[in-house]
C-alpha cells in the first residue's frame, strides 16, 4: 500500500500497487510479512500532520514475519525465523545520543515506515540489529501491537516515573494504552483511564482500571503519574489539574494538537513536570517483549486485509477499534 502524496483518510490516499521486492543489504534481513499493525503515527503520516519524508512511501512499524533472506555477514537470524520490527529502523551509531544510550533521539536515525519503506507490503528491509525475536506465545496477530503500541506504552510508563502501587492516569484507550495498562497492573499500580468510548471504557474495566471517566470528570484521587495517547493538546490542563505534586504527565505520540496556555500555579507549580515521549530505544522494545512473555500480556486486535489499510485507518481514527487494528498480509 502505497502513500504518494497526504491527504484526509476518507479520500482514501492509500494504494495498492507492485513494487520489485527490496534485496536485502550487508547486515540485512529480508522479512516476509504476516501481519502489521496499524498505528496512530501511520494516521498522522497518511493525512500530512507528519510530513512525509520520501514519496512514494509504504507505511507500517508493527512488523510481524519470518526471514525470506539474509544480507552479507548476518548471524543472528537464519531463513525461516521469526522476527519483530519496530519504529526505529538504524541510527548512525556514532552521535552524542548514540554515544549515551539515547539512540531515540539520533539526528541520524531512520524510522520504519516513515523515512524507509515498512511493513504494508509482502516484503521488507531491515537491519538485523534493529530486528526482534518474538516470544514464543503470541500468535502473529497479538504479536504486532506490541512493535509500538507496547513498546512507546512501556517507555511512556517509565517515563511517567510511575511506581509500583501508585495512582496513574491514562488519557485515552487505544491500543497503547491497552498494553500499558497492563503493565501497571502487574506493577501493582491502582489506574485511572480517561476516556470517551463506551467500548473502550468497557475494556479498561475488563483490564483492571480502578476507575473510568472523560476528561474533565474528578477521579477519586490525584495521581502520581499520567501518559497522554490521544493527540489533543487541551488534555495537557486536564492532566495537570489532576497530577499529585511532584508528578509527570508524558505526552507520547509523535503529534499534539496545540496546548492552550496554562496557569502556573494552578498547572504547574509544585514541580510537575510536562515531558514528551520520542520514539524508543532497542532496550525498550527488549524489555518490553520481555515483559509480555512474562505478565502475559494480552492484546485486543480487529484484523483487515492490506488492501483495506485505508478503512483500517479509518476506522482508527473513527474510533472503531477496541484495541489495535492489524493487517493481514501474508498470515493465515
Amino acid at each position: 500500500m502505497l502513500l504518494t502524496a497526504p491527504a484526509p483518510i476518507d479520500e482514501r490516499p492509500l494504494v495498492l500497487g507492485e513494487v520489485a521486492d527490496p534485496t536485502p543489504g550487508p547486515s540485512e534481513i529480508l522479512v516476509r510479512v504476516k501481519m502489521c499493525g496499524v498505528c496512530r503515527t501511520d494516521l498522522h503520516e497518511v493525512e500530512g500532520e507528519l510530513p512525509m519524508r520520501r514519496s512514494p512511501v509504504i507505511p507500517g512499524h508493527q512488523v510481524v514475519g519470518t526471514v525470506a533472506g539474509v544480507g552479507q555477514g548476518v548471524k543472528r537470524f537464519e531463513v525461516g525465523s521469526r522476527v519483530g520490527i519496530a519504529w526505529l529502523h538504524d541510527t548512525c551509531g556514532a552521535c552524542e545520543f548514540c554515544a549515551r544510550d539515547a539512540e531515540n533521539l539520533c539526528n541520524g536515525a531512520n524510522f520504519t515506515g516513515w523515512t524507509v519503506n515498512g511493513g504494508y507490503a509482502e516484503y521488507t528491509t531491515v537491519p538485523e540489529s534493529f530486528a526482534y525475536d518474538i516470544p514464543d506465545g503470541f500468535t502473529d496477530e497479538q504479536a504486532a501491537p506490541l512493535l509500538c503500541a507496547g513498546i512507546i506504552g512501556y517507555r511512556a510508563l517509565r517515563i511517567s516515573g510511575i511506581q509500583p502501587g501508585q495512582r496513574l492516569g491514562l488519557y485515552g484507550f487505544g491500543a497503547s494504552a491497552h498494553i500499558a495498562i497492563q503493565v501497571a497492573r502487574h506493577w501493582g499500580c491502582e489506574v485511572y483511564v480517561f476516556t470517551r468510548s463506551d467500548a473502550n471504557r468497557r475494556l479498561a474495566g475488563k483490564l483492571g482500571a480502578a476507575w473510568v471517566g472523560s476528561s474533565g470528570n474528578e477521579p477519586p484521587g490525584k495521581v502520581h503519574g499520567s501518559i497522554i495517547f490521544a493527540p489533543a493538546g487541551p488534555l495537557v490542563r486536564d492532566a495537570l489539574e489532576v497530577l499529585e505534586k511532584g508528578g509527570t504527565v508524558a505526552l507520547a505520540g509523535i503529534y499534539m494538537s496545540s496546548i492552550p496556555p496554562l496557569d502556573y500555579l494552578k498547572h504547574l507549580y509544585d514541580e510537575k513536570v510536562v515531558r514528551s515521549v520520542a520514539n524508543a530505544t532497542r532496550r525498550d522494545g527488549q524489555e518490553l517483549l520481555d515483559l509480555a512473555a512474562k505478565i502475559p500480556i494480552r492484546t485486543a486486535t480487529r484484523t483487515f486485509p492490506l488492501e483495506e489499510a485505508n478503512q483500517a485507518l479509518v476506522a482508527l481514527k473513527t474510533s472503531g477499534v477496541t484495541g489495535a487494528a492489524v493487517l493481514r498480509v501474508n498470515g493465515e
